[in-house]
């Protein structure tokens, strides 16, 4: 029997079904002792080998995605923020607004939630399929200006190019040279209405355009990302919820009575 399984396991990955291969002679000794019929057979093997693909290419999308961290939805303190509530953040989970090709402008002080919740919804996103790419704004930059020489930049670049959502994180936090400003409103021209975005900023988009140095070049990039788009503000009162639960060092100091 032994040999009969070998057979049938270099038959399956002469038909590139890898996963199947390995795990054959597990289910065919689980059929014989569950009297499975030729059809429970063959669903449980073919849907064995999708189970394994749809794991493999999520996987891949996830490394793509490159995320800084793994903040998931789950994570997100939603009851801590006053940005959304419980509705809008279900509408977000939804992911109708990918589909749609719409911009999230994410806007607040440091250490609220923008990051987390930006990267929670691209992670929720690469496990329902879609193609995402996260980047940090003067990453984005260094990629749009290495992209013609630098191979792993213009690797970077098409999968960018690919992606159902593009997360940009820290968008306008510091002025850009002219050229860099040109380079990003082409970016944004070249995607228009073929992602979706999520822009995460503590500047609106009011001020972006003391920091592009061009008030017809940021008229044009914001004329695109907002055709379509909804702003997120973080309340600049909040408490950071990076501080709050930061780990520390030491001990807090005893109350004394």
């Amino acid at each position: 029997m032994t040999d009969a399984y070998h057979d049938l396991q270099q038959k399956c990955r002469t038909l590139r079904l890898a996963e199947t291969a390995k795990a054959l002679p597990d289910m065919l000794r689980m059929a014989e002792a569950k009297n499975w019929t030729y059809y429970e057979l063959l669903d449980q093997i073919l849907g064995h080998e999708v189970g394994s693909r749809e794991e493999k290419h999520r996987a891949k999308l996830m490394k793509w995605a490159a995320f800084p961290q793994q903040l998931t939805l789950d994570q997100f303190k939603l009851a801590e923020q006053s940005a959304i509530g419980e509705k809008q953040f279900n509408v977000l989970k939804a992911l109708s607004w990918v589909d749609a090709q719409f911009t999230l402008i994410m806007m607040g002080p440091p250490g609220v939630g923008k990051t987390h919740l930006s990267t929670g919804l691209g992670i929720h996103a690469v496990n329902q399929g879609y193609q995402v790419s996260f980047i940090p704004m003067d990453h984005l930059i260094y990629i749009l200006k290495t992209r013609e020489y630098i191979s792993k930049s213009n690797t970077r670049y098409k999968r960018m190019a690919a992606s159902d959502l593009i997360i940009i994180d820290d968008i306008m936090y510091m002025a850009y040279a002219p050229q860099d400003a040109q380079l990003f409103f082409q970016f944004i021209y070249d995607m228009y209405d073929k992602t979706a975005f999520i822009l995460t900023s503590n500047k609106g988009p009011n001020e972006w355009g003391k920091f592009l140095g061009d008030t017809t070049l940021t008229t044009a990039i914001l004329d695109r990302l907002l055709h379509r788009s909804e702003i997120i503000t973080f309340d600049e009162q909040q408490e950071s919820i990076r501080m709050k639960y930061r780990q520390t060092l030491f001990e807090p100091p005893a109350v004394e009575f």
